[in-house]
């Protein structure tokens, strides 16, 4: 009895510790997946030279400045993941559109605002992805992200209307709600498909 009681924490150890080291591999790569995404998209073109770039650049984010832990808990949904970046190339392409009309029409002259976004998953993951896309957008800037409240404080471009505002903070929260339906929890998915827009925090 004493002897097999003492051996069970002996046994389950290293299988514990086993998945703590194959999690903390797992967030390594992700964290050097998202890093090598973003190289390419600040260069604007996905090639061999910058994938290889981008894979050394993440490496050595990753070794010489470590990230904080950051606990991966979601799963890969390929489908929602693809209508995620189709849905998101399109948005880049039609606000890109929309800042060259506003630099070539003569005479206009656009409003500028500054809002205050509450995600509704404060995970540290989901408000470095949702800050990441949200930024990549043009016309829209981060200027601050509020850890402790979950919420993001971005620059606007083109606004004249109260109902730009929320025109602005409901883009951000379904932006939010595609990265959470590409790799985010049952939890987290819960959270996005049945909360409201109300979450969004006006200035």
């Amino acid at each position: 009895m004493t002897g097999s009681t003492g051996a069970g924490p002996d046994a389950s150890g290293p299988r514990v510790s086993g998945r703590g080291r194959l999690g903390r591999w797992r967030d390594q790569v992700v964290a050097l997946g998202w890093l090598v995404l973003v190289w390419n998209l600040l260069w604007g073109d996905v090639n061999w030279a910058n994938l290889v770039g981008g894979l050394l650049v993440g490496g050595a984010v990753l070794v010489f400045y470590p990230l904080p832990a950051v606990s991966f808990g979601g799963r890969l949904r390929p489908g929602a993941l693809l209508v995620f970046a189709g849905r998101f190339v399109v948005e880049l392409v039609t606000a890109s559109l929309h800042v060259a009309r506003i630099a070539v029409q003569p005479g206009y002259r656009p409003r500028g605002a500054i809002i205050g976004v509450r995600l509704r998953v404060s995970s540290d993951l989901n408000l470095a992805l949702t800050a990441e896309a949200v930024s990549l957008v043009p016309g829209t800037l981060i200027l601050e992200v509020d850890r402790d409240a979950g919420t993001l404080y971005l620059h606007v471009l083109d606004t004249h209307r109260p109902a730009d505002l929320d025109v602005a903070r409901e883009r951000t929260l379904t932006i939010e709600r595609r990265i959470i339906r590409a790799v985010g929890s049952a939890a987290e998915l819960r959270l996005v498909e049945t909360g409201s827009s109300e979450k969004g925090t006006r200035p």
